[in-house]
Parts: structure tokens; C-alpha cells; sequence
């Protein structure tokens, strides 16, 4: 089986599992994800998808240029050629990132909203050299991670960054020790989950829908999200008041 799916607590672990490809991405792998991802939105008790790639070699190489013609009948489908990238996830995701993370790779990472890599990771569109384009979000997602000069500087040269320069740009949200990485992904997802969620999937649809708005339409969005969950909030109030987080405590990740 080319991708697994796992619980892992409040976690749904989604793995890429070709590593004798570099976790290459052919045509049933990408239908593989895209059911993945439909599993994931319709567990409730899934509060976070973590995506990796199995073994320590390769986060993903991308598409699978050996068998590029099994992804031909995907090139216009709704979920993307890779699977799911032209999906919007309505909880949570994240990347843990281990090795090569490039061409469509980098473009399933910058699908999630937050990547933690290894040291030894190494990300970029390699695409460039062999003329193929980026379809899988990457022109629209890595703009918006580390803005419009440094995403035209990996988007025109192809070139690799390894993980220090990633953290630098903001591509990636935190570099962890080679092995890490899918322990401290699963970290944070717990963490995430204990939030209350009405709130957090709340702030994070506004984020996301609230992009190139104008700032009046985004205040107007946030609102519109925000105001009904006012009786939420005052749960929240009443257990600070109690002596509940005091000092920061349970805060971050």
C-alpha cells in the first residue's frame, strides 16, 4: 500500500509510503491520498492531520517522473494532481519533514499549515530544471508563507534550501534533530486538540478567508466568525477567573 492512515491519538497520520521512490508520488498514490484526506475530514475525533513520508530519506520527491503518465487523468480533477492540493482542509495540518522535500514535495508541505523539518532536510521546486510547472498550489501557497520576493527568488531559480535557511524564510515553522520530526509533528497536535476548538477552527478559517481581503472585509469576516462564539469565550473567561492558565500556563505549543 502506497499510503497508510493512522490514528495516533487526536492525530491522523497520513504516510506516503514509497520510500524506495523518495516517496514519489504516481497516479493510484495520489488517488490514495485523496481518500486519505476524505477519511480525515469525516472523522470528527481527528482534530489534526499530520503528513509524512516514510523512511528518513524523503519527505517526497514529488511526482513520479518514471510513471508521470498515471497522473494524466488527475491534472484537472478537484483534488489536484498529487491528491489533495487543490483541497482546503477544515482542521488542521501539518508537515514533519524529514530529507528531501522537493518539487511537488514542497508543494504538499506548503499545503499544511505548519512543517517542522529536520536538520538534514533540503526543500525547493527542482521542478525547474526539467521545465515542468508548478500545479500543486505552489505558486499561490509559498507567496503567502514568505511573501512575494522570497517565493519568486525559489520559485524562478529551482534552488534548494536546506533546513536553517527554511526557518529563516518562515518556510518551515521549526527545525528539530534527524528523527524527530513526525514526534514533535505529533507534539503539537496533541496540543493543538486541547484548545477549544469551536475557537480555533474559528480563528483559522478567518486567517485563511481572510487573505487578500481588505482590511475592512477581513475585520467584517473575523467578526462574522468570532461573535458567535462569545458564549465559548465566556466559559473560557470564567476558568481563567477560577485561577485556570495563570502565569501562562498550557500556553503554546
Amino acid at each position: 500500500m502506497s499510503v497508510t492512515y493512522e490514528r495516533q491519538g487526536a492525530a491522523a497520520v497520513l504516510t506516503i509510503d514509497r520510500p524506495e521512490r523518495r516517496n514519489a508520488v504516481d497516479g493510484p498514490t495520489a488517488d490514495a491520498l485523496e481518500a486519505a484526506w476524505e477519511r480525515f475530514e469525516a472523522d470528527d475525533e481527528a482534530r489534526v492531520l499530520v503528513l509524512c513520508g516514510a523512511g528518513g530519506e524523503a519527505f517526497c520527491a514529488g511526482a513520479d517522473l518514471k510513471a508521470i503518465e498515471t497522473l494524466a487523468p488527475r491534472l484537472e480533477s478537484a483534488g489536484g494532481p498529487l491528491g489533495f492540493t487543490r483541497r482546503i482542509p477544515s482542521k488542521p495540518t501539518i508537515a514533519a519533514i524529514s530529507g528531501w522535500c522537493v518539487a511537488g514535495g514542497m508543494e504538499l508541505a506548503l499545503w499544511c499549515d505548519l512543517r517542522i523539518a529536520t536538520e538534514d532536510a533540503r526543500l525547493g521546486f527542482t521542478e525547474r530544471r526539467f521545465g515542468v510547472p508548478l500545479i500543486d498550489g505552489g505558486t499561490q501557497r509559498l507567496p503567502r508563507v514568505v511573501g512575494l520576493g522570497r517565493a519568486l527568488d525559489l520559485i524562478l531559480s529551482g534552488r534548494i534550501v536546506d533546513a536553517g535557511e527554511a526557518l529563516a524564510l518562515g518556510l518551515v515553522t521549526e527545525v528539530v534533530p534527524p528523527g524527530r520530526h513526525l514526534e514533535r509533528a505529533l507534539e503539537i497536535a496533541e496540543a493543538l486538540a486541547r484548545f477549544p476548538q469551536e475557537t480555533l477552527l474559528a480563528d483559522r478559517r478567518a486567517v485563511y478567508e481572510g487573505l487578500g481581503r481588505p482590511l475592512a472585509e477581513g475585520l467584517a469576516l473575523e467578526a462574522r466568525n468570532g461573535l458567535p462564539l462569545l458564549e465559548v469565550a465566556a466559559r473560557g473567561a470564567r476558568r481563567f477567573a477560577a485561577g485556570e492558565g495563570r502565569g501562562g500556563a498550557g500556553a503554546g505549543v
